[in-house]
């Protein structure tokens, strides 16, 4: 028997899950959402630490809501699509406390995928500032209220460490499906891979 014949059997033999995806259109939002968030999130800690003098500090100010504010279009959109085609199953063997925590980790996300630039844009459209997308366009002015965009700032400001425990939580998460469990339940965002 040749060894390409073997190797052949081998994969055969290994037993496969049929792994239900998500759409093409709902996975390349998650992977273009995804990107966005590490990208916001450095953005961000640049901003803050630029001295106010220095060229350029607005760029990254602007970059920084456009991308927010590009953040909840895109949530709203993969919500509106979720409800109209149901999510997948997770894999068979998931734990039901692992089903339920994944859920509520999901939910969490999403609702901070939302508090984060509506907060962001509170704190500067009641304020004294501008928030344009990308210098394309300004969105609107709310009443000027020192005390509603210290509102936004507080919730701004807090909301920024559930959104790193809630992205670590995510990725460590895929990671022990991937490493540990192997259960298929990434792929679900990813396109059918063809073994040649």
């Amino acid at each position: 028997m040749r060894k390409e014949d073997g190797l052949e059997v081998s994969l055969r033999a290994i037993p496969q899950v049929e792994v239900q995806r998500y759409s093409a259109g709902m996975q390349a939002l998650h992977w273009v959402m995804a990107l966005l968030m590490f990208t916001v999130l450095p953005l961000a800690w640049a901003m803050v630490e630029m001295p106010r003098s220095l060229p350029g500090r607005d760029t990254y100010f602007t970059l920084h809501k456009s991308v927010g504010i590009t953040i909840l279009v895109l949530a709203a959109v993969r919500l509106i699509l979720r409800a109209m085609r149901p999510v997948p199953p997770e894999p068979p063997g998931m734990p039901r406390w692992m089903a339920i925590a994944a859920v509520a980790s999901h939910w969490l996300l999403y609702a901070v995928l939302f508090a984060m630039p509506i907060s962001g844009y509170v704190l500067t459209a009641a304020g004294p500032g501008s928030t344009s997308y990308f210098g394309l366009f300004d969105l609107p002015h709310l009443p000027q209220s020192r005390d509603l965009s210290g509102v936004g700032r507080s919730v701004h400001l807090t909301l920024q460490w559930a959104v790193y425990a809630l992205i670590a939580l995510h990725v460590l998460a895929a990671a022990y499906h991937v490493v540990v469990r192997r259960d298929g339940l990434l792929e679900r965002e990813l396109p059918p891979q063809r073994l040649t």
